[in-house]
């Protein structure tokens, strides 16, 4: 993902590849991986691609434009952090004035893309999202207290209910319950990433959960979430009225991520170092087991 230094260094100030790294696009992906699901559902089956185009142009947008301002707050946590520290405003790329303009025209472009070519209530959920993942997580959250990912990441929720809002015009049960399947999925994924960068959060004074807890109870908190995770992904099997598919996928997927989390919390409580928990091997599972739930969804519908 990070570019060699030499690289880095020899690429000019303000390039086109410096501003698309303020968007950070890696964490896009996973987002959108959550929004066309729901719309298969919502449409249950194909929804219409024109659609589909608007909304994921709009949600990559809104999505990059809350990106680039906390790329900007940041900066000074992102300069303690090794995966973090050759971003573009930690190495000076662009200038803060322009990056808050171009986050805020991203904003504007998204709206008015979700709102022409979705609807308002799909584009009023995204500035939502972009406001809520600004002022309540990185400015208000995630520098006071270890609950941050909890609450904070409410804001990664948001793009089933702008999928399925799209499509239908309205909120329904189903796609709170994939909101829901997100909100809980989220702490045991970002803390087993935290678990390996607990030294660099320690010395950006940003108070993640493994860097004020000692490893067993953190391990513990994963195995509980990930347990609340997987029974809320079999919720959606009756409230959805999907097929066996879903609820298939569903309950073998999940009953890997409980188990991977369950190794977890014995390596911890075993007094392994930091490097032998192994925590990125939870982190990376939790990826695929998202994509691989709500891909599930999608395809339900077309099977049955």
């Amino acid at each position: 993902m990070h570019q060699a230094v030499s690289t880095v260094d020899a690429e000019p100030s303000g390039s086109l590849s410096a501003y698309v790294a303020l968007t950070k696009p890696r964490i896009i992906e996973l987002l959108l991986v959550t929004t066309v699901p729901a719309m298969f559902l919502a449409a249950g089956g194909v929804p219409q691609w024109q659609l589909v185009i608007w909304t994921l142009l709009g949600g990559t947008l809104a999505a990059g434009s809350a990106n680039v301002f906390n790329s900007v707050l940041d900066a000074d946590i992102d300069s303690h952090m090794r995966r973090t520290r050759r971003r573009p405003m930690v190495q000076q790329r662009v200038p803060a004035g322009r990056a808050y303009v171009f986050g805020a025209v991203l904003g504007v472009l998204a709206a008015v893309i979700l709102g022409f070519g979705a609807n308002w209530l799909s584009a009023s959920l995204a500035m939502t999202a972009n406001a809520y993942y600004v002022f309540v997580y990185t400015m208000g959250l995630k520098r006071r207290t270890s609950q941050n990912i909890v609450w904070g990441g409410i804001a990664g929720c948001f793009p089933p209910l702008i999928g399925w809002t799209a499509v239908t015009g309205g909120i329904a049960w189903t796609p709170l319950v994939l909101f829901a399947i997100v909100f809980f999925w989220t702490p045991p994924h970002t803390w087993a990433l935290a678990f390996r960068y607990k030294e660099d959060y320690k010395q950006a004074h940003v108070p993640m959960l493994p860097v004020v807890m000692e490893p067993p109870a953190v391990a513990w908190r994963i195995v509980i979430y990930t347990v609340i995770t997987v029974a809320v992904s079999l919720v959606l099997w009756p409230v959805a009225r999907t097929g066996w598919l879903y609820p298939a996928v569903a309950l073998l997927s999940g009953a890997v991520m409980i188990v991977e989390s369950v190794q977890l919390l014995r390596r911890a409580r075993a007094g392994l170092t930091e490097a032998a928990l192994k925590p990125m091997r939870l982190f990376h599972l939790s990826n695929s087991y998202l994509a691989v739930v709500f891909l599930a969804a999608a395809v339900d519908p077309l099977v049955f």
